[in-house]
């Protein structure tokens, strides 16, 4: 282990590239940000004149078998060899493309969710000693975070079978009796994994699922943090699917989403997402408790973390049994009141899970008991194109079998906003509103009849 002293002599060795990133030196230094480019970009051009250095001179700390300056001064070699000085735009671009794909595949951003935040509130390194001083076992090496976002540019232009020793140098780590140790395996596994597929496929085959997986119930919510996010990105890769859910992760994944952090909570999500992708793995996920967290996340998360649980809440609720056990926690009066503030960004995806549980009777009950009616017919009248058609969808789903919904529904007025659904709407939208107006004149001719 490193004394402060040492950290803080590291700490003199690395200010000179702190200053790049440190967001206290914005005053003097100005980043141009053109549309188009990640701060990932950025961050390389910046580090261009810097990257002739050696690894061996920014860091001499020390720590078991696992160290940053093995690692970095392993994958600087790596780099040099590889002639790579800087990463090409259009090379650039087509990881920015990649990273945009898997967040519109999924809804959750790869390994996003924490680093972004962290990046924009790192603290002076005066307060990360600070608060590294109160640690009883602190990191491998000061400012170990900002080092790992400044190796993502290496690492990028190193093929698998260089990197293969690094990958099981952190695997190793990953059971070391120190969690610092542990830590700093995690963090560059997550890493290592972030945006490539090789490299998942490699980590995967490497053995590092099964030693992950118990560092998601870890005490120290860093170690917890990076164990869950490397496991998120690890689950973009196929192959590595069916060994994270074989490995039992399952269930420590819906334990981080019980007792995580606000990004491990997000990134558990995430992952039970992908894994979900998997028609078996929805049951397991359902049966191992997942759906109440999920609703929680849903209720208390931030922006980010309720889309990350209404992406997962509607792909487990494709099955019968998760639709039960949504309604049964709650999620309806949520997604009600989710359509009802329009300009979220979240009332579709509301809507989509509420036109799933009105398939089931539970559901359809709950959603007239937490004033679904005037909700749905508020979204048919200002909601958006897509919005509409789920809309009337799941008012014809309440109203098929019922007739007191449909009188509700005359009550509230939808008559109206109907009609004009029918005769402007999408096409999908017009037969829907058509069908819904066709119930909705059964009940009156019915009671004419029925009149002297």
């Amino acid at each position: 282990m490193v004394s402060l002293e040492e950290s803080h002599s590291n700490s003199n060795v690395l200010a000179s590239s702190r200053a790049l990133y440190n967001p206290s030196s914005t005053s003097s230094i100005k980043i141009q940000r053109s549309l188009g480019r990640s701060m990932r970009t950025i961050r390389s051009n910046l580090y261009q004149t810097d990257r002739s250095r050696s690894f061996a001179d920014k860091s001499s700390c020390v720590s078991e078998n696992l160290t940053d300056s093995v690692i970095d001064m392993r994958l600087g070699e790596l780099a040099s060899r590889s002639n790579k000085s800087a990463q090409s735009p259009s090379e650039d671009e087509d990881y920015l493309d990649l990273s945009h794909a898997f967040s519109d595949f999924s809804a959750c951003s790869s390994d996003i969710s924490g680093e972004l935040q962290r990046l924009a509130s790192l603290p002076p390194s005066e307060d990360v000693a600070k608060n590294e001083s109160s640690d009883p076992e602190p990191e491998p090496c000061l400012g170990f975070l900002q080092r790992e976002n400044f190796s993502t540019e290496i690492i990028e232009s190193i093929s698998p079978e260089d990197l293969q020793p690094t990958v099981k140098m952190c695997v190793d780590g990953l059971q070391s009796p120190s969690v610092a140790v542990k830590r700093s395996a995690a963090a560059k596994l997550r890493l290592l994994a972030k945006n490539r597929a090789d490299n998942r496929a490699l980590i995967g085959e490497s053995g590092a699922v099964p030693a992950l997986i118990p560092l998601l119930r870890c005490t120290d919510p860093w170690t917890q943090e990076h164990a869950v996010t490397a496991l998120l990105n690890l689950s973009l890769h196929e192959e590595n699917k069916t060994l994270i859910t074989n490995a039992g992760a399952i269930k420590s994944l819906v334990y981080v989403l019980k007792t995580g952090t606000e990004t491990s909570k997000q990134n558990a999500a995430c992952a039970l997402l992908n894994l979900s992708l998997i028609d078996d793995n929805k049951i397991s996920i359902g049966a191992c408790g997942a759906i109440p967290p999920l609703v929680s996340l849903l209720l208390n998360g931030s922006n980010r973390g309720k889309k990350d649980a209404l992406t997962t809440l509607y792909k487990l609720c494709s099955m019968k049994q998760n639709k039960e056990r949504a309604v049964s926690a709650g999620a309806v009066k949520l997604l009600v009141e989710l359509v009802a503030e329009q300009g979220t960004g979240l009332t579709e995806k509301a809507m989509v899970i509420l036109s799933s549980l009105a398939a089931i009777p539970e559901g359809r009950t709950a959603i007239v008991e937490e004033g679904g009616i005037p909700a749905l017919v508020e979204a048919i009248e200002d909601g958006s194109v897509k919005g509409k058609e789920f809309a009337v969808l799941t008012l014809l789903l309440l109203c098929a079998d019922s007739v007191r919904n449909r009188g509700l529904l005359v009550r509230e007025g939808g008559i109206p906003p109907l009609v004009a659904l029918s005769q402007t709407g999408t096409a999908r939208a017009k037969h829907k509103a058509e069908t819904l107006l066709g119930y909705l004149r059964e009940p009156r001719q019915e009671a004419s009849t029925s009149s002297p």
